[in-house]
């Protein structure tokens, strides 16, 4: 059965980081009903789900994904290129070791974000941005290496946050891509279902069990997936964009 790590939402969420102030306060009790949907979505898709307390001191805490990269039977934990977020990573190592999975830690000088690491099959793709530097993506590598896992540094569009802000796995052998962000040369030979350029938020989805959470508003998006033969299904998350977040922000999968 597929496991999605996720974590309670943070009496201070308001508080959390954006690049710009919202035109309206994050709510945080909305921003827990919302987050109540994305973990329903993902039991209906077949996930079991669990849920890893807030911290309060931790107000970017729900965006569980930077804090851990798993592929191989490996949780590699980060070192988040926010260094106010870098006491949400402890918690989850633990949760992660508490599942019996191995697990690598980064140390300094390498930061490095889960939201900009896309894998498909055994090859993950990594933005370096602004949270994620060189030293970080050669940390991933090294990691990996051993276990046949490939990492493939990408270069990002200018002002994206994480390279999953315009791309998401869609299983072993294809993505979601965001229309005029990334060159889809970048990814040879996986296959590709468009999102259109004006939905880009959308490229961000979670895919599990042959099913696929959408950020609700996006129904040209949502057309694309259903056309390719996916299950959608679509939840609020108006809050956590508020917060600079999406949908593969709140969760780790772990595969069957």
């Amino acid at each position: 059965m597929t496991i999605a790590i996720t974590r309670e939402v943070s009496d201070r969420f308001a508080s959390a980081i954006s690049a710009a102030v919202p035109e309206s306060p994050i709510d945080v009790a909305r921003a827990r009903s919302q987050h109540l949907a994305y973990r329903a979505a993902l039991e209906s898709l077949g996930a079991r789900v669990i849920v890893v307390d807030a911290d309060d001191a931790c107000p970017d805490c729900v965006f569980v994904e930077d804090t851990a990269v798993f592929a191989a039977g490996l949780a590699v934990v980060t070192r988040p290129g926010a260094v106010s977020r870098r006491a949400e990573v402890e918690p989850i190592a633990r949760a992660l070791s508490s599942l019996g999975i191995s697990i690598a830690r980064m140390h300094a000088p390498a930061t490095l974000d889960g939201g900009d690491c896309l894998r498909v099959g055994r090859t993950i793709y990594v933005g370096r941005s602004a949270r994620t530097n060189a030293a970080g993506i050669a940390a991933l590598a090294g990691a990996f290496e051993s276990r046949g896992v490939r990492v493939v540094a990408v270069t990002m569009p200018p002002r994206i946050l994480h390279l999953k802000c315009v791309c998401s796995p869609l299983g072993d052998d294809r993505i979601l891509l965001a229309r005029g962000s990334i060159d889809p040369s970048t990814f040879a030979g996986v296959s590709i279902v468009w999102a259109p350029a004006d939905e880009t938020y959308a490229a961000n989805a979670v895919f599990v069990g042959g099913g696929v959470i959408v950020a609700e508003g996006f129904p040209r998006t949502r057309e694309a997936l259903e056309g390719a033969g996916l299950r959608t299904i679509a939840v609020p998350c108006g809050e956590v964009r508020k917060a600079d977040g999406s949908l593969t922000c709140q969760s780790i999968i772990l595969p069957a």
